[in-house]
């Protein structure tokens, strides 16, 4: 059991370590259960092991030291801390921050100082009240006119607490009992879990064209520089500063634990029973007073482009520079990949602050040149076959993570933007969602569609056992694009030009610049 540890005369010595820790190391953990979901800039839902080394004074005799400014969200239970003489007794975390609402749910059922102050003459008036309720909602005070609730009367008023209560902390705390024989200096390192972290892999793939003079690639065949960014997200109240960071891909064998409450604390969140006339009321909820209607939505406001989920000014990025206004940027510092078991540890290079509230980039993946294949693809699952319209195909870029590729690196999951030159400079082609690859693994981005290179399923009979359609292709590029076409079921007999890619009958053609091709395929019936 969690217990908050209150000052207690038996103790020699209550030692309060210092704010700003002499060295500290955060590795980062994505989120679980995420998947394709941004991060939660509210409260991240993944979580981090956090490091830290302060120097302490420990007097003779049994002392209570109190590590503040640890992580809100820290997990009590995982806490280890080394280098005391004769190690830990006990250990607690004040869970309970001072903040006008802590102090409020603190004073519960205790007496506080009203002052009030006359808007007719300016002269202010003390008397004594009891809250009786809040902090959430609003605060309800006894005095001896009756009950009222705060800032509600329409006359300014404020309270005053006759002290800090004892078990109200500045900062989230942990506290633990030691003893020691003589007085002793030591280095005490703190380790522990904690919730509220987060972070993620964010792609800009820039399709390149060939330089002037050099010789035309062949058919599908493209240079792709590939960039990644590591996004780390702070969603507590703690800055972390100049500290050692790391990222962990791959999913640990971690159990699960109970949900945990997060530090009490913050503001005084009051609402009043509306005393206007309905004119104002609605006035001040932004409603036209005289129409009766509510005001038009907010203006819509593009997404970035990056495709970050915080706001600009909430993202700090390190260790790049733009290179002509292109997506790709130019690493100047990139974090280093190492292997840890069976995941993959992304270490940056010098230490950064991860800031409270807030998002850190820093460059992940540099690849330039990575070779890929242009694939218009299609499913005739997608249209069975109306004999009318035709359909554009989806514009895939395919390869294998490999070095002779220009890969072979480990690429953790995350949103691709893909970019191809032109006249005007980089334009946004598409935009995809690529999944944990390993190196070996194919890598695969489905970039948009193709408005040019089109298909058409056409039924031509149908009889007990089967049934017969055409599908045909048209290209109308200037030049030779290959398609792939998956048929997922079963098809009767063995048509010419299709094979099993991973168990799908699959139709590999390539189509000549402005070119068509046709396929007659039959579909078994049960």
């Amino acid at each position: 059991m969690l217990l908050t540890l209150l000052p207690s005369p038996a103790f020699a010595q209550s030692i309060t370590t210092s704010a700003e820790p002499e060295a500290v190391s955060l590795t980062v953990y994505r989120a679980p259960e995420r998947g394709e979901r941004p991060i939660d800039k509210n409260w991240p839902s993944g979580y981090a092991l956090v490091t830290e080394t302060r120097t302490v004074t420990i007097p003779a005799g049994e002392s209570l030291i109190r590590f503040e400014g640890v992580a809100e969200g820290m997990f009590p239970e995982s806490a280890i801390v080394t280098g005391l003489p004769k190690g830990v007794r006990e250990k607690n975390r004040d869970a309970r921050l001072l903040s006008p609402s802590g102090l409020v749910d603190a004073y519960l059922k205790r007496e506080v100082t009203l002052t009030r102050t006359s808007k007719a003459t300016g002269q202010t008036r003390e008397q004594k009240a009891v809250i009786t309720a809040g902090p959430y909602g609003g605060v309800i005070l006894q005095t001896e006119e009756g009950y009222e609730a705060l800032h509600c009367t329409g006359l300014p008023d404020r309270m005053r607490y006759g002290g800090v209560p004892e078990n109200l902390s500045a900062k989230p705390t942990l506290s633990v009992i030691t003893h020691s024989d003589s007085a002793v200096t030591a280095k005490l390192t703190l380790t522990y879990l904690a919730s509220g972290f987060d972070w993620q892999a964010n792609y800009v793939a820039q399709v390149k064209s060939p330089e002037d003079g050099a010789p035309a690639p062949a058919t599908g065949k493209e240079k792709v520089d590939i960039f990644a960014w590591l996004t780390l997200a702070n969603g507590g109240n703690q800055s972390f500063l100049n500290a050692n960071t790391m990222a962990i891909a791959g999913e640990p064998n971690r159990e699960r634990r109970g949900a945990q409450a997060r530090p009490t604390g913050g503001p005084l969140n009051l609402t009043c029973w509306p005393m206007q006339r309905t004119h104002q009321v609605l006035y001040n909820l932004g409603y036209d007073p005289y129409l009766y209607a509510p005001p038009p939505p907010p203006a819509y406001v593009a997404p970035m482009a990056a495709y970050m989920e915080a706001d600009a000014e909430a993202v700090v990025v390190t260790g790049s520079r733009m290179k002509n206004a292109a997506m790709a940027p130019v690493a100047v510092v990139v974090a280093e990949q190492e292997d840890l078991g069976d995941l993959k540890l992304y270490r940056v290079p010098e230490p950064v602050t991860v800031n409270a509230k807030g998002q850190k980039q820093v460059a992940m993946i540099v690849k330039p040149g990575a070779s890929l294949d242009r694939i218009y693809s299609a499913s005739v699952n997608d249209n069975y076959g109306d004999g009318g319209e035709s359909y554009p195909t989806a514009i895939l870029l395919r390869g294998e993570n490999r070095k002779d590729k220009g890969l072979g690196v480990p690429m953790p999951s995350g949103q691709v933007l893909v970019y191809e030159d032109s006249r005007y400079g980089p334009l946004m082609a598409g935009q995809a969602s690529l999944k944990d690859r390993a190196v070996g693994d194919e890598v695969e981005m489905l970039v948009g569609t193709s408005s040019d290179v089109r298909y058409k399923v056409t039924p031509l009979a149908e009889s007990k056992s089967k049934r017969t359609f055409r599908i045909e292709l048209s290209n109308a590029r200037n030049e030779p694009v290959n398609v792939e076409v998956e048929f997922p079921f079963e098809l009767n007999g063995k048509p010419k030009g299709i094979a099993k890619v991973d168990g799908i009958p699959t139709w590999k053609v390539t189509l000549p610049a402005n070119g068509e091709a046709t396929l007659n395929y039959a579909v078994k019936l049960r």
